[in-house]
């Protein structure tokens, strides 16, 4: 009897700071698609969004500090190894290449950042090299533009069971069980006020952005 193909998932961003609300949801994203492993990836300069507050290599020690020996997180720091802009592309096709061609290879989104996925570089790619699991806000349902209709086509699926039964290509929206509204802007913002951000984060990264006086100009 054959073993069942490894479930990896990408879960990339600018974690400006990595906050609980991003730790959560991917500890929930593991245990709902049933993944072996899930890369937490900062992005040094994300294409598509502005400058982070704090430097990448600051950001990735962070996210170490908060992921810490959580079962199946990994925080992994590839994209700041490489030259030029953070394209997701790249990375699937990185992680593409370690696992094989029958690995479940997922990319998570957010719901905003799944909107713009039609101006991606290479959005066709994507589906070429991984499913697209977009973390779905309760009770919201925006208008999905032209570009993102015709990009998605018919790759949509109801169920992980169906998107799982191949390697690639297909699209779920996935509601998590805990939504937790915590921005990272707000935290950036409370930092800089020197406001209490106790509970927002886990405490060996509230340690980290003191001890180092990050977010404080």
């Amino acid at each position: 009897m054959s073993e069942a193909p490894l479930r990896v998932g990408m879960f990339g961003g600018t974690f400006d700071p990595v906050h609980l609300g991003h730790l959560r949801s991917a500890v929930e994203i593991s245990e709902c698609l049933h993944l072996d492993k899930l890369h937490m990836i900062p992005a040094p300069q994300p294409p598509l969004r502005g400058q982070p507050q704090i430097s990448a290599q600051d950001r990735l020690a962070l996210l170490e500090a908060g992921v810490k020996d959580t079962p199946g997180l990994i925080a992994d720091g590839r994209e700041l190894r490489r030259q030029g802009p953070s394209y997701s592309t790249l990375t699937l096709a990185e992680l593409r290449e370690e696992y094989g061609d029958t690995a479940r290879l997922v990319m998570v989104l957010g719901q905003d950042a799944f909107l713009r996925l039609a101006n991606w570089h290479q959005p066709e790619q994507l589906f070429a090299l991984a499913h697209v699991v977009v973390m779905a806000r309760p009770g919201y349902q925006p208008d999905r533009s032209a570009a993102l209709k015709e990009l998605i086509g018919l790759r949509e699926v109801d169920s992980v069971a169906s998107m799982m039964e191949e390697p690639k290509g297909k699209l779920l929206a996935l509601t998590l069980p805990t939504p937790m509204g915590i921005s990272a802007t707000h935290i950036r913002q409370r930092l800089a006020e020197h406001s209490s951000v106790r509970y927002l984060l886990p405490e060996a990264v509230e340690e980290q952005i003191h001890a180092r006086q990050l977010y404080t100009f």
